[in-house]
This record gives C-alpha cells, structure tokens and sequence, in this order.
C-alpha cells in the first residue's frame, strides 16, 4: 500500500556515505534508522529512480540544491535524496551535484524503503530492476504533510518549487 498524507514514515534503514568522520559517524557508508533520523524534525525528501539518470541529474537534483537556503528558511530541517543505488554511488553523485552538505544522498541499495513506502517501480524493461517513484514529501517528526508523486515518467510535482509552495 502506498504511504499517504497523516501516515506515520515505515520503520525501515537508509545509507549515506559519510565524506568527514565525527562522532557516531564513521568515514564510508553508515546505516541509519529513518525513525530515528526523522525524530523532531521537518525533512524535505525526494525519491527518484537513478542517480546520473538524465531527468534526476539535470533537473531533480540541481532544483533542491539550489533551493535549499529557501527551504531552510520556510523551517525544513534536512533535506534528502533517496534512490535505489548504493551509498559509494549516491557518496559520489551528491559530489558530481554539488549536494555535499546541502542535500543528504541517502541509499536504499535494496529498493526496500521504497517497498515499504508503497513508492517502488519496475524499472526492468530498461534493465534497472526494482527503482523508486519520482515523488517528493514533506515529513514532520516522522509524519508525511505533504506527498508529491510523479504519474507516467514525468517531472511535474515532485520539484523543489512544488514542494516550497506547500510550505
């Protein structure tokens, strides 16, 4: 069942590629609980099928980055980019995006966040396997405020500019 406006984010692990070691957090991929992450704050997140993929690297991406001040400024704590790819990739793709310290890449190396969100898409007609939505949402203390999910492959809703005008 797909995840929907006052539903509670499922339990459930995402990995980031850690580029500076601090306390708790080691250099390279750390695993991290969602439920604990998302504990008293207002987190902008996005989910798309592919890191380097052409929509998601020219348009997806670019938009949150240089949205991110107008975001943070309307009381959004973080904001993160999940994909079906795994932490070494998504490490190296906010790098390419110029994300590092703006947008948090976070990956779901199994698809099973996205399973368990209801947002997952077969991607294996062109041999992508099992790859997320395009969609974007507005989490407050764990719980969805908004949910913004691309119909068809298209790019219309699940931009930065949608989601700032929610706010």
């Amino acid at each position: 069942m797909t995840i929907k406006i006052g539903d509670k984010l499922p339990e459930g692990t995402l990995s980031e590629f850690i580029e500076t070691e601090t306390e708790g957090c080691s250099l390279g991929p750390n695993t991290f609980k969602v439920e604990d992450l998302v504990k008293g704050k207002k987190i902008a997140i996005f989910g798309l099928p592919g890191a380097y993929t052409p929509t998601c690297s020219a348009q997806h991406v670019p938009g949150y980055v240089k949205h991110a001040a107008d975001l943070k400024a309307k009381g959004v704590d973080e904001i993160w980019c999940i994909s079906v790819n795994d932490a070494f990739v998504m490490g190296a793709w906010g790098r390419d995006q110029k994300a590092t310290g703006t947008v948090r890449m976070m990956a779901d190396g199994n698809a099973a966040y996205s399973k368990a969100l209801g947002l997952d898409a077969d991607f294996s007609k062109f041999g992508m396997g099992t790859r997320s939505q395009r969609y974007s949402m507005l989490v407050e203390d764990g719980v969805v405020k908004q949910l913004n999910v691309e119909q068809g492959g298209k790019f219309e809703v699940s931009n930065a500019e949608t989601l700032l005008g929610q706010l």
